[in-house]
Formats: C-alpha cells, structure tokens, sequence
C-alpha cells in the first residue's frame, strides 16, 4: 500500500494508512461513533509504559495516556472514574491481564463502549508447535519472570489482546496499539526513538502467558468483534515517538487524537484526511498506521450525523482547572496542530461558547495558562468547558533547527556546528535532545557520506554527498535547501482548516478529457450550516491521493463568503525544491509592454467559482515525472497579497517561461511576506494590548490555509 492511501488529520497525521482511503474513512468513523454513543456506559483501559527493567526507557508513552484520557473526558463525555491507567510498574503482564478482565470484562454489557490503548515496546517471539512460527507480542514493565532463567519472558501476545477484545460482549470495542514489533539492527539518522525491541532468539514465553491464551480460546466463541487500530501497517515498519516542544508522543496517538479534537460530523472525512495524514507526513516520517482487525459485520448506523454527540462542536482543546478566583484558567491544547503548538505565542485568543475570550499567557508542552478577558458580569467558566481558535500569534523569528545525528564522532559535531552557525536562520541540536526539523548525518549504506534526513530518518532526496566529503564542505553544499525547508516550515504554521472562519471549500481534480475526478478536497469546517452539518453530502467517494504521471490537474476553488479573497498557492516537490502557482498577466491585460507589473491578484468574487489556472492555455497542468511526492499550501485571505507579489515580481524569470507552476525563487522570503499579509488582514491589532512588535497576529475571520499532500506515481 501507498504511504498516501492512508492521507487526508493521523494525518491529521495524518498521510499514510496502509489501508484503502474509503477503508480509513470507515475506521475513523467507527472510532467516533464508538466514543460517541450517548446511552451506553463507558469503559477504557489505558496503558502506556515508558520505564522498562532492561530496555532503553521511552518517553512519550505516558503523554499518549494523558492525550487519550484527556479526549475521552472532555470531548466524549467518559467518566473519570471509568478510565484506568496502569503506568510504567504497573503495567506488568499479571496486572494488565487482571485489569483487562476485572475492569472491563466483569463490567462491561452489550451495547457498552470500550476503548483499550497500548503505548510501549512491542518485540517478536517464536513460540507455538514449531520453532520457526514468530508471533508479535507487547513488553510489558517487567519483562523477565522473576526466575533465574532469563530466558523467560513475560510478553503479551497480540493475540492474548485480540482474544479478550473478542471477549467482551459488546461489539463497540476500538484498542489502539502505539507500538511496533520488528526492530532492525542499524537505522538512518533520526531524531525520534522506536517502539520495538529486538528480538530475543532463545526467549520463551512464561508458561502462565501460555495457559491464559489457551484458556481464552477454549472460552471464547469469537461472536464480538471491535476495531483495533495499529501503528504500523507492515511487518518492516516501525512506530516511532517524536520529541515536541515540551514533550514526547507517539506520532499515531497525537495525530489521531488531535484528528478527533477538531473533527465534526460534517468534516469527519477531511479531517481524517488532512489532521491525521498530511499531519504524520508534514513531521517527517512514513509510518503507516493500518487496520489489524475489525467487526466482521458491517455495523448500522454508521451515517454521519452519528459520528459525534450533541453538541456538535470541534475545539482546540478544554479547560482543565480554574484558579485565582476564576481569573486564570490552565488549558488542555491537544487540538493544536503539531506543527503550530510549538510556536502558538502568548496573547494568542480562544473564544468559548459563552462568548467570553480567555487570552494566552503561557505554554508549557501540552498545557498552559490563560487569562479571561475583560467580560461585564460573573464569569461562567467551568472545568470542561471547550474552547476555539480566534487569533493566532506566531513569532517572526522562526527559525530551521537541525539536529546532528549522535553517530557522528565528536570532531564531525564540532565542524558540522561551526559550519550551520554561520546559516542565517539556522540552529543545531543533539538529534533526541530537543525538537528538530531535519537531522545531519551519516548515510546508514556508506558512512563516508553525509547527507540530509527528516526527523523520522528518511534521506531527503538530492542531499546525499560524494564519499570521503569533508563536513564543512557537506554543509555548504546542503546550504541552498536549508531557506527552502524553513519556508516550507513558515507556510504550514498558517493551516488552520479545522478553526478557519472564512468559508472556503477547496478540490483538488484529474482532467480526462470533458470530464473530471476529485484526487482531494478541503473544506473549512466551522463555516458549514446546520444543514450540511448533517447531511449525508459529504460521503462522496474520493480517490485515494495520487496522480498519475502525464495527469493534466486543476483546482477548484468556491468562496462562500460575503466577501472577495484572495489566493496563494506555494508547495515543495520531494527533491525539497520549492514551487508556486503564478499568477501572470496575459499581454492583453498590461497596460504596456513596458508595465513593470509581471503579476495580478488572483480574486474569488463572494458566492463564486474559481478554477485555476483559469484560461485555456494555463489548464494544460500537467504533472511531469518521475514518480515523486508533492505538497501544496493554499492559502487565501479577505486582503491581497500585496507584500507576497512585490516580493515575486522582484525575482529573475525568465520571460519565456510563464508557466502557471514552477520553480519558486527567493522562497524563505515569499514564505515570510506572506505571513505579513496575512497579519496585515487581520483588523485585531488595534484591540490587542500588549503583543509584541516580533509577532504576527492572524485572526481566523480573515484566512483559511489548506493543505493538499499527494503522491505522484
């Protein structure tokens, strides 16, 4: 399966599933239809384990407990005292097997929801009649029985999982397992850590593992079925935490769950594509999540008014307390998208829905705490109270930070440091030590070689080196993609389907002839009415994301607004070499052939239709090969993009090449104009009392960004 097959956030993030998209749609709404039933009881067992007896310790298994319950809590009304964790020490094979039965089995009825999570190290055994029959298990905290053999090992086989999920006598059971099973020797340079341990060739598994799995099998009728998600769609594959600003978490558990935050009914398919896909993929890695088992029934109901409970409001996140007499409030932000939390500046506003406004004053990893605004009356803030987007404050300084890998030897890291501090814009890390968004290293095939990799460890196409190259020579090499993945980075940090005010729907299409098929669409979910919010519309059928060579592409582009916008289209090709859409003037439309003017605004009238490129010479798009992965950023604002503009038209193009996509030029500094029309549009400043001048101040009425993340093939 394709890496986009499982693409448009676990994109977000999320991108990716190694199932077919329509399949990945089905699962997700069978997650939020599980979580979302309003009569039944509802249970969870969570497990995540980052401290182990004689593994390496993780570190962001505990988050991923935290980022489930918190979900669970206050967007699909669990109670707290129906959610049990078992952590680290308790989480060994005797008390996850023992919870399992005690909390969810003796108490579980039909038509109960039950949700089972797992976090942690998963490893392969051979076990069963014959020696060569290898069965994926998870490692639990301890996990050596406390013998003097230590051959024996005390894991839990994924099927022991699969057969007491069968158990339960409901059939509205979803397990997520955030962990991986085949650990290879060597890896390429990467900043995250795996979750999979090697495999021990004389382990055996602990005799009482063995009498349970059988003693479930002969219990066990197999009627009851739910969904268990995985980390992982291919034996090879791994699953891999990733270090954010703050904290650790699984690349699965934080796409999946900040998919879940933002979606609504209406948006259940977008979102599962562009949260959860495009999220994963825009961090840096490849893993693909997949389907390891589900209901053998198709169940009814799956409609997609049904996916979430009344109300049927997306967030950002929830209050988690309330202090100094209801002045200051600590907040949950686990809705954020990725790649913006870690620059979500202070000041920024988020509105809930009693109208009040609670105002950013600081962020510690997931959490942080905020002032109510000035409102006439009592206060009516409660704990659990969803809250939403208004203005997004991001700094001007952002800069590309590249992590060096710890391979390397300690007078590369001192060259390889010397060399990138002399980039404008660039910082280094230790690769694990702080978030980074590309790592320097050693090509794992030949050492002698440096090159460029993303933070999950895949080589970034065109950055590998001749063997035997110096590292200062390497990184001046490297030095002209370095501006292009900071621009990229700058773009991004404006994705805001899930909180966008302003109503935009964007479809992304193949051209056959007179006919056309939808490869993607977007579509800002807060702005959809009541109607649609629970129609059925919006289960059309969309292809898996990938085009294929010689395609001839076009977008379509609907303003439902009141007012006029204005686009931008920016993106990256997987060699890292930026494009954009230009918008040229044709000949007729100068005022004279000396006109300095090489560009025109692209205008969406209120209520209209744009296609682009829009006149018949420009449709020719077509997508050239070889096979290759593209990324597209559409941004559009109620302001023209004036800054954006001059900035192009002050680029060398040449004359002959008025294409309506290419190379971009000069892309950190486009990347950066931008941003500043996009602060120039928004009217908020003026009521914004002391934000910095460092800042850009976005107002979610006056933009929407999407993002179109798709494979050529």
């Amino acid at each position: 399966m394709k890496r986009r097959t499982f693409v448009q956030r676990i994109g977000s993030i999320l991108a990716v599933l190694g199932v077919t998209e329509v399949e990945w749609l089905t699962l997700s709404d069978r997650y939020s239809q599980a979580l979302a039933q309003p009569s039944a009881r509802k249970l969870a067992l969570l497990i995540g384990i980052n401290q182990y007896q004689k593994s390496p310790s993780l570190s962001g298994c505990l988050t991923d407990v935290e980022l489930q319950k918190e979900l669970l809590i206050h967007r699909f009304g669990f109670q707290s005292s129906d959610i049990l964790t078992l952590t680290d020490e308790q989480a060994s094979r005797k008390s996850i097997e023992a919870a399992f039965e005690e909390h969810l089995g003796k108490q579980t009825k039909a038509d109960d929801v039950v949700v089972f999570h797992f976090s942690g190290y998963g490893t392969r055994i051979k076990s069963g009649q014959f020696i060569d029959t290898v069965q994926n298990a998870l490692v639990p905290s301890h996990e050596h029985q406390d013998t003097q053999d230590k051959k024996i090992v005390n894991y839990i086989l994924e099927e022991t999982v699969q057969l007491l999920l069968r158990s339960l006598p409901t059939n509205q059971v979803t397990a997520v397992l955030d962990t991986s099973y085949y650990a290879p020797t060597k890896v390429q340079p990467t900043a995250w850590r795996i979750r999979a341990r090697h495999e021990l060739p004389d382990a055996q598994l602990a005799t009482a593992e063995l009498e349970f799995l059988q003693q479930l099998k002969s219990q066990n009728s197999g009627l009851n079925s739910g969904v268990v998600l995985s980390a992982t769609s291919d034996p090879q594959q791994l699953a891999m935490e990733a270090l954010f600003s703050g904290f650790s978490a699984g690349l699965f558990t934080y796409a999946l769950t900040q998919y879940l935050w933002e979606t609504t009914p209406a948006a259940t398919i977008q979102f599962s594509l562009s949260h959860v896909g495009s999220s994963i993929h825009k961090l840096g890695s490849k893993q693909q999540p997949g389907l390891l088992s589900e209901p053998k029934t198709q169940q009814g109901g799956l409609t997609i008014e049904n996916l979430l409970p009344e109300p049927t409001v997306s967030a950002e996140g929830a209050i988690k307390a309330i202090e100094d007499e209801g002045k200051t409030t600590h907040l949950w932000l686990a809705g954020i998208p990725p790649q913006v939390l870690e620059y979500y500046g202070v000041n920024s506003r988020l509105t809930l829905s009693t109208g009040e406004q609670l105002i950013l004053r600081s962020r510690t990893g997931l959490t942080a705490k905020a002032q109510i605004s000035k409102v006439k009356g009592e206060s009516s803030l409660q704990v659990g109270q969803l809250y939403q987007e208004v203005v997004r404050v991001l700094p001007r300084s952002v800069s590309l930070t590249v992590a060096l890998d710890t391979g390397l030897e300690r007078i590369e890291r001192v060259d390889a440091t010397s060399a990138f501090a002399s980039v404008n814009h660039i910082s280094t890390v230790v690769a694990g030590e702080q978030p980074a968004d590309c790592v320097f290293g050693k090509l794992l095939e030949t050492p002698s070689r440096y090159g460029l990799f993303t933070p999950g460890g895949e080589l970034i196409p065109n950055t590998a080196g001749e063997v035997g190259e110096a590292v200062k020579l390497a990184v001046q090499r490297l030095v002209p993609k370095l501006p292009i993945l900071l621009a990229a980075k700058l773009w991004r940090l404006t994705e805001n389907e899930g909180s966008s005010r302003l109503p935009i729907k964007a479809t992304l299409e193949i051209i056959n002839g007179l006919s056309s098929r939808v490869v993607m669409q977007r579509e800002t979910t807060r702005t959809l009415d009541a109607e649609k919010r629970h129609g059925k519309s919006l289960l059309t059928v969309l292809s898996n994301p990938t085009v294929p060579i010689g395609s001839r592409m076009q977008y379509k582009l609907q303003n439902k607004s009141d007012r006029p916008v204005y686009l931008m289209l920016l993106g990256l090709k997987n060699d890292r070499t930026a494009i954009a859409f230009y918008p040229w003037q044709s000949p007729q439309e100068s005022t004279s052939i000396d006109s300095k003017s090489l560009f025109q605004q692209v205008a969406i009238a209120p209520g209209q239709t744009l296609t682009l490129p829009k006149n018949i010479t420009a449709s020719e798009w077509v997508i050239p090969g070889p096979a290759y992965e593209c990324e597209h950023q559409l941004i559009l604002s109620t302001a023209p993009f004036r800054e954006t503009l001059g900035h192009l038209e002050t680029s060398k193009y040449p004359i002959t090449d008025q294409r309506p996509f290419g190379a971009l030029l000069n892309s950190l500094e486009i990347a950066q104009a931008l941003l500043q029309d996009l602060h120039n549009a928004s009217a908020v400043k003026s009521d914004i009392n002391g934000i910095s001048a460092d800042s850009y101040v976005l107002d979610v009425n006056n933009w929407a960004s999407f993002n179109f993340d798709f494979q050529v093939v």
